[in-house]
């Protein structure tokens, strides 16, 4: 089974899907990562952000995998790495590079295939996987996405505002409400869910409670995969 999970930067998709993998014993796919990693290795290889059939190639050859929550490029553990506000910045020339989403969104499949999944992103339910178990779009107001952003990354040293993230966010968003492939959007048969005023856990919950209500979804075993 595979279920989607979309949405906007700061609606929380990332940290409720982690969440319902666990609960429901499914596997945990962090389309994110996978940007943010061929950024990291462009950006450490030089490679002019212009060539784009040089970044395609990249997306396909990276050393990508993932291991018990952790993000590794080869032997490197880049789950931290991949974080950082440079390679924030940068993952959205990997996004926007048509050859580059085609390869990533191959290895999605890929490691989707024959799995119980639990997959995030911009384009999960639209594009990876039109023809998912179940989808969900999360969405939150743009006030309530920039304060969790800072919260996240005042955790982790960095001095910014809400009016600084607040700009940034609606500048993301422009971006991937109208780049030409993987546009952000929900699919025409996604379950859209506001996640303004709810904790993490009460949105789990939700989703839980909506999954088992149409689907019935039982717990399935985890796996783990990787690309060498």
């Amino acid at each position: 089974m595979i279920i989607t999970i979309d949405g906007p930067a700061g609606a929380g998709k990332s940290s409720v899907a982690r969440r319902l993998a666990q609960r429901l014993h499914y596997w945990f796919l962090d389309t994110g990562a996978m940007y943010r990693v061929v950024a990291l290795a462009a950006a450490r290889q030089g490679i002019d952000w212009q060539d784009t059939a040089a970044v395609a190639r990249l997306a396909a050859q990276v050393p990508l995998r993932f291991d018990n929550g952790r993000v590794f490029m080869g032997e490197e553990d880049v789950t931290d790495a991949i974080r950082s506000a440079e390679v924030t910045a940068d993952t959205r020339h990997v996004a926007d590079n048509p050859g580059a989403r085609a390869q990533l969104i191959a290895f999605q499949r890929r490691l989707a295939q024959g799995k119980d999944v639990i997959t995030e992103g911009r384009d999960q339910g639209t594009v990876a996987f039109p023809d998912a178990d179940c989808k969900f779009f999360l969405t939150a107001s743009a006030r309530r996405r920039a304060e969790r952003r800072v919260k996240e990354r005042r955790g982790k040293g960095e001095n910014v505002t809400v009016r600084e993230v607040l700009h940034e966010q609606n500048r993301r968003d422009e971006r991937d409400e109208s780049r030409r492939v993987g546009r952000l959007v929900p699919a025409d048969d996604a379950v859209i869910v506001d996640t303004d005023d709810l904790a993490l856990d009460q949105v789990v919950e939700k989703l839980l409670h909506l999954l088992r209500e149409r689907r019935g979804v039982p717990p399935g075993p985890k796996c783990a995969n990787e690309r060498s």
